[in-house]
């Protein structure tokens, strides 16, 4: 695949770290390893992973076909809080990615799930994501509904899709809210510029709203309670940080200074709600808070 680039923006950046930024599929080492093939040119002329890019530099970059890849069995622990022979509700860890990608091959949550289903898992989304309905961020921890056949996973996703699924997520929040309760109604969409980062925008966008409740503040910091009438990629995330109150330890949508103790933002996915695509009986968990969660709110006091 061709990508080709007009550079209008950050002039004197590095490269590598450009094309990360721009290109949505693309990591900085593999930039860095696609520059050391010469498979980048800057104006036509191949170019180092150091090169710095200059406004108006039209860079072509070629991104080899992706290899064939099938996800392997791993035995790796689960922490299962639903079964039967149709789906499974999980309570992911923090730093568990949910399906094999470009970097994370081995260690995720569909390795873990091929090893405990073996071929009871849905085959809808393919090879790399078997019974995957929908996903959580690598650094959010909380539930997640596994499919293990077809029909599961169809009548699962047309629940997301109509929004009758019930999500809600607790999270600690920097600054203090105006008021107790409120709503974010405002859409989310690709950021123009960084192409890995969603944003609040007007272009190119679909509809998003967040529903929050604070439960506790103290030492400059909320832990709040948010609903989801949507599930948009990174939504609860985009919109905290779009009315000033960012996920703490969010390198991403945070402030510049992120927070390295939590490892990534303190978010976890803590209640699912949602009608068995088969039986037809409601279901609905809860999670308790993780341990990094519940150290940090002790040590800052939010109680």
């Amino acid at each position: 695949m061709e990508y080709e680039l007009i550079v209008e923006k950050d002039e004197g950046a590095r490269i590598d770290k450009y094309l990360s930024e721009n290109i949505q599929s693309l990591s900085r080492s593999a930039a860095a390893a696609l520059c050391e093939e010469g498979a980048v040119t800057a104006n036509s002329k191949p170019c180092a992973k150091n090169y710095k890019i200059r406004t108006a530099d039209r860079i072509i970059v070629c991104v080899p076909e992706p290899k064939e890849y099938e996800a392997q069995a791993e035995n790796i622990p689960l922490d299962i809080v639903f079964e039967d022979e149709h789906l499974l509700v999980v309570n992911k860890p923090k730093g568990m990615v949910v399906h094999p990608a470009p970097g994370n091959y081995s260690g995720t949550l569909v390795n873990a799930l091929l090893y405990h289903c073996k071929d009871s898992l849905s085959g809808i989304n393919g090879v790399l994501r078997p019974g995957i309905v929908h996903r959580i961020d690598k650094d959010t921890s909380g539930l997640l509904i596994v499919a293990k056949n077809d029909k599961a996973h169809i009548g699962l996703a047309e629940q997301i899709k109509e929004h009758f699924f019930e999500r809600e997520y607790e999270a600690v929040l920097y600054g203090r809210f105006k008021e107790n309760e409120g709503t974010v109604d405002a859409p989310i969409g690709r950021h123009k510029i960084e192409r890995k980062k969603m944003c609040v925008t007007y272009e190119n966008s679909r509809n998003a709203v967040t529903h929050y409740k604070v439960i506790s503040y103290n030492n400059g910091f909320t832990h709040a309670a948010m609903k989801l009438e949507t599930g948009r990629t990174h939504q609860i995330r985009v919109h905290m940080a779009y009315i000033g109150h960012p996920v703490a330890g969010d390198a991403v949508y945070g402030p510049s200074k992120v927070m390295t103790e939590l490892n990534g933002q303190c978010l976890h996915a803590k209640k699912i709600g949602f009608v068995h695509p088969v039986t037809g009986e409601f279901l609905r968990f809860d999670s308790e808070l993780p341990k990094y969660f519940k150290d940090f709110l002790n040590k800052k006091e939010i109680i």
